[in-house]
């Protein structure tokens, strides 16, 4: 496997094609450097965190099995770990990049995330998982390509465009957090930006001037797909384009029944992708609408994000009001509109587990956690979130290297799979899954906004929704046949979310609110699965080598120069050695 860190590209290139006869799948490289950078997206200057001087970040495009190498430079002033939202990462919760799995990466150190993204395909993206630092930027796409052997079940769009929406603040990531800390609220966003950037100046009395705005580039009569990310704080947006349908056709690695919409609610953490036919005359540009939902009406109008799209024979700027949105207090209408995804069964593509099987709902549940949100509340004078009464405390050792080098009272296994009637406090609380145990999680929210729940390392079946408390013959109304696989679901306020999960993957995974302000007051918990039966590495990857130690093992840790290098690059003597098993392999195969 090493032949593909060879620098010599002729090399290189024969020892990819040498490894791809012989089964390998291929590798896709990527370096970056996380850094801040001075933006003003709503015509405010101040610190954002870019990739390698981009913000947002590069895309991330790779086809279903590639590996991923990504060596990440932290050139921030303080740590940095990078999560893959989506990414299932088979047997290798090493490179899920959250506290409980990783050491964070120090200021001015660079570690290389490794994985594969085995059985996927679809929209995803990534952020910084630590320190509050999604609210200052550091997120980008992923792409996740069918292999050319599995065809698309629709025609090939003529062109791919990604498009990141966001509520936004006028102060930096650690000032925001310091809010928090101090108990209080953060407060309604100053705006909402797409791509980064603030409103096209549709109305001269609630967008100022000079502020620069997005501009999507498209030709008439062409098929695109937008592929769309909520890479926002806490508020849900819904988006649209004057007068152009979104159908609908996929969303976090699911293909969907295929359906026209007008717009689309899509929650914070939440991926959709739509295809767009620029069937409209061009006598003017059109507007493209991220707008808030469940807002305070005396905020709705600056919370309002605007995009141009511009035909390349437009002959003039758009105008008139923006599109309408729905309702801005509907949430049933948000709901029946989230019930309305459905998962596309005849679709040809990677499935999440159990693998070749569409009839979850026939399978027997083996495990049930009924997590239960309620409104933050002071813990020992500090406020915090809770699932269940406990808010999650982040050990300085992550649970994942504690479970493999036996370091005790880092954690328990004993999350309660209800909530039980006692104070609420801080633990560090894991639930005990069973390896391949079919779990159903029950997601209640007792508060009073939106929540979105997000789950590492699966893809799971939203099954049901609907206000009120879930009780057992709620199960009654579940769909049962073609519910969406995704990684990350809504659960209104005053209401319930039903998701069905097959616990296959090895290691230990994060389940959090999406919601980044209550995600940092400990709304979230890890699900521990292990199988007893392994002691060969067959379903779990060992620790990597270059991983990063600390709290109770930091001990173990090496040394790590600032030279921005490749952490798992072969040494020079084992590239010899690797150059010249590839060439021989290479005339092998052309002998025979």
């Amino acid at each position: 496997m090493y032949c593909r860190f060879l620098v010599p590209f002729l090399v290189l290139s024969l020892c990819h094609a040498v490894h791809r006869v012989h089964g390998g799948d291929p590798f896709a490289f990527f370096e970056w450097d996380v850094s801040y950078m001075t933006a003003a997206p709503l015509g405010v200057k101040q610190q954002v965190i870019g990739i390698s001087g981009s913000y947002p970040g590069p895309i991330l495009n790779v086809t279903t099995n590639w590996n991923v190498v990504v060596n990440v430079r932290n050139s921030l002033d303080e740590p940095l770990l990078i999560t893959w939202n989506g990414i299932q990462h088979r047997k290798n919760s090493w490179a899920d990049g959250v506290l409980g799995t990783n050491c964070p990466i120090p200021p001015g150190w660079n570690w290389t995330y490794q994985f594969q993204v085995k059985d996927q395909i679809g929209s995803f993206f990534y952020f910084p998982s630590t320190n509050f630092q999604r609210a200052a930027g550091g997120y980008g796409g992923i792409i996740i390509n069918n292999r050319d052997i599995i065809p698309l079940p629709f025609g090939t769009p003529d062109g791919d465009i990604t498009i990141f929406i966001s509520d936004w603040y006028n102060r930096d990531h650690k000032e925001l957090r310091k809010v928090l800390e101090s108990g209080k609220d953060l407060g309604p966003p100053d705006g909402i930006v797409i791509n980064g950037l603030g409103p096209y100046r549709y109305n001269s009395s609630v967008v100022g001037d000079g502020i620069i705005y997005e501009t999507v580039n498209v030709e008439p009569g062409k098929t695109y797909r937008f592929r769309v990310h909520n890479v926002g704080i806490s508020t849900s947006l819904n988006f649209r384009i004057q007068n152009h349908n979104l159908l609908l056709v996929e969303t976090e690695g699911s293909y969907t029944v295929q359906q026209n919409y007008t717009n689309m609610d899509i929650h914070v953490g939440q991926s959709f992708s739509f295809l767009v036919t620029m069937d409209q005359n061009a006598s003017s540009d059109y507007y493209v609408v991220a707008s808030s939902r469940f807002m305070d009406p005396t905020v709705r109008d600056r919370l309002t994000g605007v995009a141009i799209l511009h035909y390349s024979n437009s002959q003039g700027p758009a105008f008139g009001p923006l599109p309408d949105g729905p309702n801005e207090g509907d949430t049933y209408f948000s709901m029946n509109q989230a019930r309305s995804v459905r998962w596309n069964v005849s679709a040809s593509a990677a499935r999440p587990n159990p693998q070749g099987s569409f009839r979850y709902g026939e399978i027997t549940v083996t495990d049930v956690y009924v997590l239960l949100n309620q409104p933050p509340e002071l813990i020992n004078g500090q406020l915090r979130a809770t699932l269940n009464g406990i808010s999650y405390f982040a050990p300085q050792t992550p649970l994942k290297l504690a479970q493999l080098f036996n370091v005790p009272g880092v954690y328990k296994l004993d999350f309660p799979e209800r909530f039980m009637d006692r104070p609420p406090k801080l633990d560090t609380s894991v639930i005990n899954g069973t390896y391949k145990a079919f779990m159903e999680i029950i997601l209640q929210n007792n508060g009073t906004t939106v929540q979105s729940y997000h789950l590492d390392g699966y893809a799971f079946f939203v099954v049901g929704m609907d206000f009120g408390i879930w009780t057992e013959n709620s199960r009654g109304t579940y769909n049962k046949w073609d519910g969406v696989a995704r990684s990350t679901t809504q659960v209104f306020p005053g209401a319930w979310t039903a998701i069905l999960v097959y616990l296959d993957n090895v290691g230990i995974w994060n389940l959090r609110s999406e919601n980044l302000d209550t995600w940092y007051l400990g709304q979230e918990v890890y699900i521990s699965v292990v199988n007893p039966e392994d002691s060969s590495n067959k379903t779990e990857l060992p620790l990597p080598d270059n991983a990063i130690f600390c709290g109770a093992l930091s001990s173990l840790q090496k040394e790590q120069s600032n030279k921005y290098r490749f952490s798992e690059a072969p040494s020079f003597t084992s590239s010899v050695k690797i150059l010249l098993s590839c060439i021989l392999i290479a005339l092998l195969h052309l002998k025979y």
